[in-house]
């Protein structure tokens, strides 16, 4: 898949670098923490359930459910509509905002809790962004 021409750049900095090295390697690398085992996202140097800073980075399923979402209409550069606007939860547990790719842009295709993982789509040679499509048993 390819993106339309247009779309923001994601700008890396010291505590995402992990993950756009990730999306780069073909990983969707999360955070856990050391004492409470939280996992969380989007990335940050520390626990936001307990605030410790033993934190350590993992590689996560890539599978993950549709949690929300709206179909956007209208026009915006670097996007295409109509496309969706999702929150999915990933099967460790942290929500993260996504578009779903892949299937139908419409509410008769994209069902609540529907199975999903994770597809890496490249915007250059730095940066892949972690889209969602439907998970293999769940394409019509």
């Amino acid at each position: 898949m390819s993106l339309p021409a247009g779309r923001p750049r994601p700008e890396p900095t010291p505590e995402t670098q992990h993950f756009w090295e990730g999306t780069r390697a073909g990983e969707l690398r999360l955070q856990r923490c050391a004492a409470c085992e939280k996992v969380y996202f989007p990335p940050r140097p520390f626990c936001p359930g307990c605030a410790s800073r033993e934190v350590a980075v993992f590689a996560a399923s890539g599978r993950a459910t549709l949690h929300s979402y709206v179909i956007h209409h209208r026009k915006v550069p670097g996007f295409e509509p109509p496309y969706a606007i999702a929150v999915v939860e990933l099967e460790e547990g942290p929500r993260m905002m996504t578009n779903i790719v892949d299937c139908p842009q419409t509410p008769e295709a994209l069902q609540l809790d529907m199975k999903l993982e994770v597809a890496f789509t490249p915007m250059d040679d730095e940066i892949s962004l972690p889209l969602f499509r439907p998970a293999a048993g769940e394409r019509a």
